[in-house]
């Protein structure tokens, strides 16, 4: 880790590096993870390591804090102008270091160890990672206290909850259905009951056939969905493109979904990212199901499109 740079002159740069500010008040928030974030002034340089967590910051109005992202942080188009630091697998500790970031948005399954060795050596560190759908809306809220953009953030979190309201009220009644979520074909991966997408599936009138399983991504086998029989199987893509192996399950014309039409895809960059645009991701889904519902018998009503 430093092969190239000794520790102590990480910590020593850490602690030089840092801009001088004026006397402005602590603020402190707890993350996801339980941990409490304390700063001794808002954060005025911020690195984000998940493109949900820019996402994240940029709602919370302090887009123009953040001086570093990792890759893959494409949205909104400001962040694909800032220097990378490195990606989920591996970040770029000296370059985080050269940033002097006073904050670290991130989640947890970026490098867990590089960060931890961050936070020990002095940047706090916020971990975004809710575990329903509201809490995306109380992660924008407090980034937003830490930034010092509070007014903001909560006009945003109004909004998403507003939008999140919104969805639940036109979703549709009646019996669940029985929905398959597909990340891949080869291997198949799905996702577990952990994952926001679950919950989207179970809000927008479904039941994710796989929600027992105890991971979040796990790899499931032609048998199991075949035995699970779903009613209606939803592809998450990039840009929500068609996959060509969505289709491949019209080989087994026996599924209740090849059955009734019901192969749907939709945008994952929307509803696997636990940030801002995820009611966007979840309109795409519940108007999905809503199309399931219609062409299953006794389904009740079309999805009303609420606005977003």
């Amino acid at each position: 880790m430093a092969a190239l740079i000794g520790a102590a002159a990480l910590a020593v740069t850490l602690a030089v590096a840092q801009p001088v500010i004026a006397a402005q008040p602590a603020v402190a928030v707890v993350d996801d993870s339980g941990q409490r974030v304390a700063l001794p002034h808002a954060a005025t340089r911020i690195v984000t390591l998940a493109p949900s967590a820019t996402e994240l910051v940029f709602a919370a109005g302090a887009g123009d804090t953040v001086v570093g992202v990792i890759k893959g942080s494409d949205y909104p188009p400001a962040a694909t102008r800032l220097p990378i630091v490195g990606d989920v697998t591996s970040l770029e500790l000296e370059r985080i270091v050269a940033l002097a970031p006073d904050l670290i948005v991130t989640w947890p399954w970026t490098t867990p160890s590089q960060v931890a060795w961050l936070r020990g050596h002095g940047v706090a560190v916020f971990e975004a990672n809710p575990s329903h759908i509201a809490g995306i809306a109380d992660d924008i809220e407090r980034i937003g206290v830490l930034a010092g953009t509070r007014t903001v953030a909560e006009r945003a979190a109004t909004r998403y909850r507003s939008k999140l309201a919104a969805l639940e009220r036109a979703a549709p009644a009646g019996r669940p259905l029985a929905v398959f979520y597909q990340v891949s074909s080869s291997p198949i991966f799905t996702l577990g009951g952990s994952q926001l997408v679950s919950e989207a599936i179970a809000r927008c009138g479904g039941r994710n056939v796989f929600a027992s399983l105890p991971v979040p991504a796990a790899q499931v086998g032609i048998e199991a969905v075949l035995a699970a029989n779903p009613q209606a199987i939803v592809a998450g893509t990039d840009g929500a493109v068609r996959p060509v192996w969505l289709d491949d399950w019209r080989r087994w014309p026996e599924l209740a979904a090849v059955r009734d039409g019901n192969l749907f895809v939709v945008d994952a960059n929307l509803l696997h990212r636990p940030g801002p645009r995820f009611v966007e991701g979840m309109a795409q889904l519940c108007r999905a199901l809503a199309r399931a519902h219609r062409a299953t018998d006794g389904g009740p009503a079309d999805f009303a499109r609420p606005k977003l």
